[in-house]
């Protein structure tokens, strides 16, 4: 890949992995709930499973998308509800110390509940295409689609970490239960505002 699109690669990774998305809201909400380190694993299920991902649509899963439409659709739609399910949790977590709350999830999202949910994730499907449309294309050869998986998930796990390690940051603030619980509805009314893209596009 010659130096200059290398560059301009690594910085759409960078822009696309540490803006606004369904990944860094939950990510936000976790550090928020239940700190940084337990917030872990849910980051590198988020960076492992876009890069699977993103190897797969480089090794020719959009072709299959482009013959059989109505897979992505289900796709999409079947992420769509699960994102609503995930933003119910969020709106619905009780207090930070409130351990035994029936209301409260008991752990945050695990390694291969994250590392699964980017394959209903929006924006992330719109990440993984827009890597092989714009910057290398699928045709470059295995070598080169493994390159660009690996460089697109070293740059995403420390960009969706901010998010998680900010909201660890805000515990210490949100241990008013008032002001918890306008943190929670705002970030389950913006992981919902965030399927505008879905909707708007079918």
């Amino acid at each position: 890949m010659p130096q200059d699109t290398l560059f301009a690669f690594s910085l759409f990774a960078l822009v696309t992995s540490i803006t606004p998305g369904p990944n860094n809201f939950m990510l936000l909400a976790s550090g928020v709930n239940f700190g940084f380190k337990p917030s872990v694993p849910h980051m590198l299920g988020i960076s492992s499973g876009f890069l699977v991902m993103v190897l797969a649509v480089g090794l020719g899963l959009a072709e299959v998308f482009a013959q059989f439409p109505w897979i992505y659709d289900v796709l999409k739609w079947v992420g769509a509800i699960y994102m609503l399910y995930l933003a119910w949790c969020i709106a619905t977590s009780g207090p930070i110390d409130d351990k035994n709350s029936d209301d409260r999830p008991e752990k945050p999202m695990s390694f291969w509940g994250a590392a699964a949910f980017q394959w209903v994730n929006p924006k992330a499907w719109i990440m993984a295409i827009g890597a092989f449309s714009t910057y290398v294309p699928a045709s470059s050869g295995l070598i080169a689609i493994a390159g660009v998986a690996v460089l697109f998930a070293v740059i995403n796990l420390p960009s969706v970490g901010v998010w998680a390690l900010f909201g660890s940051g805000l515990r210490h603030v949100l241990k008013v239960r008032r002001n918890l619980l306008v943190f929670n509805y705002c970030m389950a009314g913006l992981l919902v505002a965030s399927l505008y893209p879905l909707l708007h596009a079918s």
